[in-house]
């Protein structure tokens, strides 16, 4: 491998890089640089390509600047402490600070000079006429060239390229039908032959006009009447009973389950497969070290190009917690003075009935020896505690060491002073108060999100599927309440309990489980004067998302012959992509009729890959728009290759995962951001595991520390959580930029996002680099590389 130039403007190497070559003397050793063994015998290898701009007086002077330093004060890195020395003299920092406003100087000249091109005020009409490529950045470039740059066999590369195109397309395949977005960028090399498929992720989050002062409005469409009827556990839509007697349901189409079971045993396969696993092994080894070179050359152009924008730094840009529970969201101290605060001015309010029982909060709290009723309902026998006597030592709610690998424990950690009764009534929407408590401190949350205007949050409430009215209950809850706020979406979250409810009788088989959970959504859909509350309350919930301990033993593959949900009536619970396919087809055919009717449709963002078998990734792959977690990517290079290239959202909690299944310096997170998968930081639960009034930027503070995060990393982190979260487009708009929803840096605005065009570039031509590889594999026999118009 060895260095050469192209005499193309964007590809001659400046005097920069030749004055920092002959300062090393790398010439002595031609064979560093040339590839040669001194044989004379000149070699094909791979060329490495590093680009800059010409003619760049600035960088060069720069370049000199440092190389005469670094040569002059080569003894003072060996000074040591205590006695510290400044490396450079006053005269060299001044010198340094103005070569540094040089730059600054010209990067704003780029600015202005892109603001001239598009006009001040980005209008719709304008942007529709700017091509993506109508401004590329200038920056050193690191280009393979060469007849072959996989690093593997031909044969291998190809039959890499037909499987990877396979899984791609089969993805596609799962979103189009659910509604849910796909990048445009793969979307366009795979050609698909229905337009409609290649949808945008700006075409696909619904977007809705909000009254702030008025969330509930109550001008509802009109009813349709349709017949709903479920079919193997999947709610069909009919138009009328003649229909239903006929069987002409509703072009409303998904997936069946054998499909998925031969799609799921097909990537399960590939991900075992020998030469495509040192394939994608190998090409996120050359990404991560990619990225490094990226940074190791880029590092100070990109921050002089945040250092260029007025105002915007990481504080004030927008930032979405993708991934936090509602009954976890307040910290520990502040739902200690909640509890307090409470004790002292609902001392007299009765909470709790049993039987011709009734009980105050401060009988709960202050009682010495309650009798114990035949339901247990005894709670704090002999501890006799008060308001002053609360601490947070003694709510006992946040996670430490004996939570590691024990979800039992950690789960435990809900309830205050280890008392569930405590979880009731504070933590719940559906008790005796009728939620009282949980939706003023919920409320309390969400005002500390508006006070600091850039913080933003989609918090998950859970939908059991123990009873048909939960749904109506909760969005009574919302309303009555009025648990609303700007900065807020809500995320539907389903544990996947079915045993448990199975062996208390509860439910008689798995369908009865998800008929509780779709059947209210579909007839609020339908008609939505039956659910009135219900049809205000969906406007703002933007997805589903499954949870439970992953690393409970299941059988995580089945077959086409598996048991359908009217005939699962045994104890034993469903695996996990189960819950999941028959989560997603229900989906599918509520889209659609959501759609139909211009209401905002759902997508499926489950927690995958915290723990367990890695087949949960599988699922997750085709038919999730976005995952939590995804720790065990790291484990399986193909599946990891394949999200990078689908683009796939993972929203990862290091601080989450710490306490309960991976070390905080074994989170592959960092490895993640530098193969350029989209991730984002999110929270998950801040009563278990944060400090602060402010998680979000906790668990952003310490990933920096911990791992060096520059301020480009976390603007792009937090760019990142903005994109894939459930917030309307019009919204993404607003935060990011009007044009927010192309890829690449036609849809960057670097005045709100803090993320340099030279970031957000290399972002895009690396993954058309790695898609140009593998289609090219197929150019004689398969699909042709797409030119970008």
């Amino acid at each position: 491998m060895y260095l050469h130039s192209h005499h193309s403007p964007l590809s001659v190497m400046n005097d920069t890089a030749r004055s920092i070559l002959h300062t090393l003397d790398v010439s002595k050793d031609d064979s560093v640089i040339s590839g040669e063994s001194g044989d004379d015998v000149v070699r094909d290898f791979k060329k490495l390509d590093i680009t800059t701009p010409v003619d760049d007086e600035d960088y060069a002077e720069a370049a000199k600047t440092i190389i005469h330093h670094s040569q002059e004060n080569a003894m003072a890195n060996e000074i040591s402490a205590p006695y510290e020395l400044p490396h450079f003299p006053i005269e060299v920092h001044e010198s340094r600070k103005a070569i540094q406003k040089k730059l600054c100087t010209r990067v704003q000249k780029d600015f202005e000079d892109k603001k001239s091109h598009i006009g001040t005020e980005l209008e719709d009409d304008i942007l529709s006429q700017i091509s993506e490529f109508d401004y590329v950045p200038h920056y050193q470039r690191v280009n393979v060239s060469g007849e072959d740059t996989s690093g593997v066999p031909l044969e291998d590369l190809k039959q890499a390229a037909q499987l990877i195109q396979e899984a791609l397309k089969l993805r596609q395949f799962y979103m189009h039908y659910a509604k849910q977005s796909f990048p445009t960028v793969t979307s366009r090399f795979l050609k698909p032959q229905n337009t409609e498929q290649a949808a945008t992720p700006g075409e696909c989050p619904y977007d809705i006009h909000v009254d702030e002062k008025d969330p509930w409005n109550r001008d509802f469409p009109e009813d349709l009447n349709y017949i709903l009827n479920t079919e193997d556990g999947v709610i069909q839509v009919y138009r009328t009973k003649e229909d239903v007697e006929d069987g002409r349901r509703l072009d409303y189409p998904f997936p069946p389950l054998s499909t998925f079971v031969a799609d799921m045993n097909l990537i399960c396969a590939m991900i075992t497969d020998g030469p495509l696993k040192s394939f994608c092994y190998r090409r996120l080894s050359y990404l991560y070290l990619k990225y490094q070179l990226h940074v190791l050359l880029n590092e100070m152009t990109e921050l002089t190009a945040q250092k260029a924008v007025p105002h915007r730094d990481f504080y004030n840009i927008r930032k979405v917690d993708t991934h936090v529970h509602a009954a976890s969201c307040m910290n520990q101290k502040h739902l200690l003075r909640f509890i307090k605060r409470t004790m002292k001015k609902c001392a007299d309010e009765v909470v709790s009935v049993s039987g011709d029982k009734s009980l105050t909060l401060t009988q709960w709290m202050i009682s010495d020896k309650m009798v114990t009723d035949s339901m247990n309902f005894q709670v704090f026998d002999s501890l006799n505690l008060t308001a002053y006597d609360l601490s947070v030592d003694v709510l006992d709610v946040h996670a430490d060491r004996n939570t590691f690998h024990r979800f039992d424990k950690f789960n435990a950690k809900y309830n205050p002073i280890g008392e569930s009764r405590l979880r009731e009534i504070f933590l719940k929407s559906d008790n005796f108060v009728e939620g009282k408590y949980f939706a003023h401190i919920l409320k309390e949350v969400m005002s500390d999100l508006e006070e600091s205007k850039y913080q933003n949050a989609e918090l998950r409430l859970s939908i059991y599927g123990r009873k048909r009215d939960e749904w109506d209950k909760l969005a009574k809850w919302a309303v009555k309440h009025n648990v609303f706020s700007a900065n807020n979406r809500w995320v539907i979250q389903i544990p996947r309990l079915y045993d448990i409810y199975k062996s208390n009788n509860l439910v008689n088989n798995f369908q009865e489980i998800l008929e509780n959970i779709f059947m209210p959504l579909f007839e609020a859909t339908n008609n939505p004067s039956s659910h009135p509350e219900l049809y205000m309350f969906l406007k703002y919930v933007t997805g589903f998302d499954s949870v439970d301990d992953e690393s409970k033993p299941e059988n995580p593959m089945f077959d086409k012959d598996v048991p359908l949900p009217s005939a699962w009536s045994e104890e034993e619970n469903p695996a996990y992509n189960y819950y999941l396919y028959y989560m997603y087809a229900n989906m599918c055919v509520l889209n659609c009729l959501r759609k139909e009717r211009k209401m905002n449709t759902f997508v499926l963002r489950p927690h995958c890959g915290e723990a367990g078998p890695v087949q949960h990734l599988v699922g997750g792959f085709l038919l999730s728009e976005n995952i939590s977690h995804g720790l065990l990517l790291r484990k399986v290079p193909v599946l990891q290759y394949l999200y990078y290239l689908s683009q796939i959202g993972i929203a990862m909690s290091p601080l989450s995962n710490n306490s309960l299944f991976l070390n905080y310096h074994r989170n592959p997170l960092p490895e993640y951001l530098s193969r350029g998968l989209c991730i984002s930081l999110s929270t998950d639960d801040p009563l278990q595991f944060h400090f602060t009034k402010e998680p979000l930027m906790e668990e952003y503070s310490i990933a920096a520390q911990v791992w060096k995060l520059s301020s480009c990393d976390m603007c792009e982190l937090a760019r990142n959580s903005v994109l894939m979260s459930g917030f309307p487009s019009s919204v993404k708009k607003h935060w990011l930029g009007p044009n927010c929803m192309k890829e690449g840096i036609a849809g960057n605005d670097i005045t709100r996002t803090n993320v340099p065009d030279i970031r957000v570039a290399y972002r895009a031509e690396t993954l058309l680099e790695e898609l140009s590889t593998i289609f090219s594999a197929l150019a004689d026999t398969a699909t042709p590389v797409p030119t970008p118009k």
